[in-house]
């Protein structure tokens, strides 16, 4: 065991009284809240004051979702917070992460254009670099037990910065809505309560996507509340309406004639394929943590423009890039989905991907008719298709005499095969 220390004798020499220290407030450690201005993070900032003993910096980060009401920051302030934002990333959302997925042609299960999952690894990114900034300890997000989002939020972290831990107060405090509102109004937080819906919503630019009540049972048809951004196709105008779509390299550049900037391109898109009814999904799906959920989805600009892209590269690319690419797009789709934005593997599939949109340069024109986008005319200086070669009238290019000779060798293997396995 470890010598006792000496003690020494009292001096005998008197001193004078030295007055006692002061003590110093312990500095409490920081947590950067993805914060809405909904009910779920305006109740977790008092909530992780009170569980935690940080203090709490609440960002909100625009990718397009609806305006509030009110000012949302000076709202998280008021609640306690001791620093709020609100960080416009609309442009980087389109040009680093909605058109990368659009070249990709990005429908997880050949359905889903990705809206909610594509914007998560962008929040992650703009929430590390705030808690970096701050010297922040923790990031909170309001992400349930049950949901993809909490996998994209904790692993889109960590895979920046490993030394972050995550709070996540909705999967912790397992709650409901009375239960939060009972607690805001015990602790004096500041809420705007919403007339109650069943549903859960969650919005962007590039779709909104909707759950719950009775969309919790596959049978039954979603009623018309569901729907928030799309005409009733039914009730949609009785005209077709026509849309011309200029893409270059895979990235579309203007509407109709006229130049405009992705975030333009895709708002005026979506107003307009919306009314004509387009981009409703209803669409049962394999969430990762292992549920099968029976999700809607409301993606005008999304379905129209992958659509328009798809029918572009068909004129543009050959035969063998596309089918090769079409397994890279699935394996992006589940990569996106699963939360994997900030692992190996997405840079790599990304550059197989702009690799091949070199050509895809040129213009489609879509037919948006109750609920339905349809290809009705493309265009492209680097067109593959050759009207010598296709044509079955005057100016027919094509050597029909070198059609038997093609048949034959492409037919040998089988004409061996037949012969050899006849014998048995």
């Amino acid at each position: 065991m470890p010598a006792k220390a000496k003690t020494s004798a009292p001096a005998k020499a008197k001193t004078a009284a030295k007055a006692p220290a002061k003590k110093t407030a312990k500095k409490r450690d920081k947590v950067v809240l993805a914060y809405s201005g909904g009910l779920d993070t305006s109740v977790a900032i008092h909530w992780l004051q009170e569980q935690y003993d940080v203090d709490v910096i609440a960002i909100a980060i625009n990718v397009g979702q609806p305006p509030s009401k009110d000012d949302i920051v000076a709202r998280a302030l008021r609640n306690g917070a001791i620093k709020a934002d609100f960080i416009d990333a609309t442009e980087e959302f389109v040009d680093d992460y909605i058109w990368p997925s659009l070249k990709a042609n990005a429908l997880y299960q050949d359905i889903y254009p990705l809206s909610t999952s594509i914007a998560r690894p962008l929040i992650a990114k703009k929430l590390v670099e705030v808690a970096k900034k701050e010297g922040a300890k923790y990031i909170a997000h309001g992400c349930t037990a049950k949901g993809n989002d909490q996998v994209r939020f904790d692993v889109g972290i960590v895979s920046q910065d490993p030394s972050l831990q995550i709070i996540a107060p909705m999967r912790e405090w397992v709650t409901t809505r009375e239960k939060e509102i009972e607690y805001a109004k015990e602790h004096g937080i500041e809420i705007i309560v919403k007339k109650e819906s069943p549903y859960s919503r969650d919005e962007n630019l590039w779709g909104a996507s909707c759950e719950c009540g009775i969309l919790e049972d596959p049978w039954e048809e979603p009623p018309e509340d569901v729907w928030e951004h799309t005409a009733d196709p039914a009730k949609a105008p009785a005209k077709p309406t026509y849309v011309e779509i200029e893409f270059v390299k895979g990235v579309p550049v203007a509407l109709d004639g006229k130049k405009m900037k992705g975030v333009k391109l895709i708002e005026k898109l979506n107003e307009i394929a919306g009314e004509n009814g387009v981009g409703r999904i209803d669409h049962v799906e394999d969430r990762l943590v292992g549920i099968k959920s029976r999700e809607t989805y409301e993606c005008p600009a999304a379905v129209t423009l992958i659509t328009a892209h798809r029918a572009l590269e068909a004129m543009t690319l050959p035969r063998d890039t596309i089918e090769f690419k079409r397994g890279i797009e699935q394996k992006y789709c589940q990569m996106v989905y699963d939360g994997l934005w900030f692992g190996g593997l997405r840079e790599p599939l990304c550059a197989f991907v702009d690799a091949t949109q070199e050509y895809v340069t040129g213009t489609v024109r879509m037919k948006l008719f109750r609920g339905s986008a349809t290809v009705v005319g493309r265009k492209s200086k680097y067109s593959m298709y050759d009207s010598g070669l296709s044509t079955y009238a005057e100016g027919d290019v094509f050597d029909h005499k070198a059609a038997l000779g093609f048949i034959y060798i492409w037919g040998l293997p089988g004409r061996t095969a037949a012969k050899a396995h006849g014998k048995k």
